[in-house]
């Protein structure tokens, strides 16, 4: 379901005025947070990784670090396990790492309310109907989130994807913004390893034979043709 052109534009003002506020509020919190990255892993304290937004445009989001860049002697990255901080896997459970998507709110990169934005190299393994997704603009916190978050199996939490872009409404985005703070507080649906043991999403044709369940990411990663 596509909003109407007063509840886009209602969407797009709650979206600038709670990531305003939530700056403004929590900027005590966001220098804690980076002094720590800083004196335990160096810099650069923010990570920045192409995803996927809106009608499928790439775009840089913003995260705090959670993992050092350590490699292997032929330069490619370790696995997310590996990298993976005691700092980074307490940012990730209390999801502080995900402060910093509130300047990609204001910047109109993402919603704070939409599916979350995912990999680059995600975008050709998805089914059409998986493909939904970017019909709108991603968020901070979405459907998927309060309905299970990284405990539910890829299919089931890309289908809640869809969902939302099919009913998407300021009612049911108010509806998710409460229901977000709740599980934050009482940290449900927080995964054993903070998600870096997590598979990625390999679509139909499923993982290669005999391959790693999950490939680190770089950066600069780019959509594949």
């Amino acid at each position: 379901m596509t909003l109407s052109k007063t509840d886009a534009v209602l969407k797009r003002a709650m979206d600038v005025a709670l990531a305003s506020l939530g700056v403004a509020a929590a900027w005590p919190l966001l220098l804690g947070v980076a002094a720590a990255v800083r004196c335990q892993m160096g810099g650069p304290v923010m990570y920045r990784q192409v995803r996927i937004g809106l009608d499928a445009k790439p775009f840089r989001l913003w995260k705090f670090r959670t993992m050092t860049n350590q490699r292997s002697a032929d330069g490619a990255l370790l696995p997310d396990g590996e990298r993976l901080t005691q700092l980074g896997r307490w940012l990730r459970e209390t999801s502080l790492d995900e402060l910093p998507q509130l300047l990609n709110v204001l910047a109109g990169d993402m919603s704070i309310v939409g599916p979350r934005p995912l990999l680059a190299r995600y975008v050709p393994r998805y089914t059409p109907r998986q493909q939904l997704r970017h019909s709108v603009r991603p968020g901070v916190t979405g459907w998927a989130q309060i309905n299970g978050r990284n405990t539910l199996d890829w299919n089931s939490r890309l289908e809640l994807d869809v969902w939302y872009a099919e009913h998407a409404s300021l009612g049911l985005d108010i509806r998710i913004i409460l229901r977000t703070f709740l599980l934050v507080l009482r940290r449900e649906a927080v995964v054993s390893g903070a998600g870096a043991e997590m598979d990625e999403f390999w679509g139909l044709a499923g993982p290669p034979a005999a391959g790693p369940r999950a490939f680190p990411v770089e950066e600069n990663e780019s959509i594949p043709s």
